[in-house]
């Protein structure tokens, strides 16, 4: 059910995630969406990250209590409604924000960034897999992609079906969960880049949303791009299926407007400031 316009006015969306000093992911590219979607923004850093569009070279965790206390402040004042987490960045992390958030209501959108696309590790190994779990149990919306749902389902995800057998696994253990993403751009190359929903109440049909595959250079930042989109949208009162369909526009739009623009000499961060303004009021 949408809330009234103005109760969407006060209602704050939370970003959970590291800095991009680059611009093109975590919390910037978090409160780019926010912006460009209509609603208002607040940030918790966790890591500062140095990093370009050429790669990240190094991750700088924050201490746990700063992260912790970072995100109590803000929830103590500001009208939180949804919160979107991405990179944690180590174990002591991960169970600092989910011990902050035991009291929080609100719904949890979690984009689980363990690895940079360059190949550095986000979070530090498998051993911070347990702690991982107790936030995870926390979450209402999981959003990973291939890689990402290998590493927190255990499972292989050769195909498609794997897939979505490893999310309907996900579902099961975790009680809170209501609907998992499976971002498709990681699946073998066609025509079509194809995303996964898949609902706790109806786990058995999923819900594919395509979308055409553009050859694009700029991708950096598209998953924390979908993410916070996401969470803008369901506060904008979007369902699941909707919220899913218009991330995925709104990702695929980004990548289209950045195919012939260049921030820097690698992947570039999607250009949020060249679309139009959108909201859901």
């Amino acid at each position: 059910m949408p809330l009234p316009v103005a109760d969407c006015l006060a209602q704050t969306v939370l970003s959970i995630a590291g800095s991009d000093p680059s611009g093109g992911a975590g919390i910037q590219a978090d409160l780019k969406t926010f912006t460009r979607l209509g609603v208002y923004g607040a940030a918790a850093i966790t890591c500062l990250t140095a990093q370009n569009t050429l790669g990240v070279t190094a991750v700088y965790a924050l201490a746990p209590e700063i992260v912790a206390e970072q995100v109590r402040v803000v929830l103590a004042d500001l009208q939180v409604s949804h919160i979107k987490i991405g990179m944690i960045g180590s174990a002591l992390i991960a169970s600092a924000v989910n011990q902050v958030l035991d009291d929080f209501q609100g719904e949890i959108i979690y984009d689980p960034v363990l690895t940079s696309t360059s190949g550095m590790p986000l979070l530090v190994s498998a051993a911070d897999l347990p702690d991982l779990d107790g936030l995870i149990s926390r979450v209402t919306v999981l959003t990973p992609n291939l890689v990402e749902l290998r590493q927190i389902s255990g499972e292989d995800c050769l195909s498609a079906q794997d897939s979505l057998s490893a999310a309907r696994g996900l579902l099961g253990r975790y009680p809170r969960l209501q609907a998992i993403v499976i971002k498709g751009g990681h699946f073998a190359a066609r025509s079509e880049v194809d995303n996964y929903l898949l609902l706790a109440t109806e786990p058995q049909a999923p819900i594919k949303i395509s979308m055409p595959r553009l050859a694009v250079k700029n991708s950096h930042g598209t998953g924390c791009t979908f993410a916070s989109a996401f969470a803008a949208y369901r506060l904008l009162g979007a369902d699941y299926e909707l919220a899913c369909r218009q991330s995925s526009s709104f990702v695929w739009r980004l990548l289209r407007a950045g195919m012939n623009v260049n921030y820097g000499h690698g992947s570039s961060g999607l250009p949020h400031h060249l679309l139009k303004a959108e909201s859901g009021r």
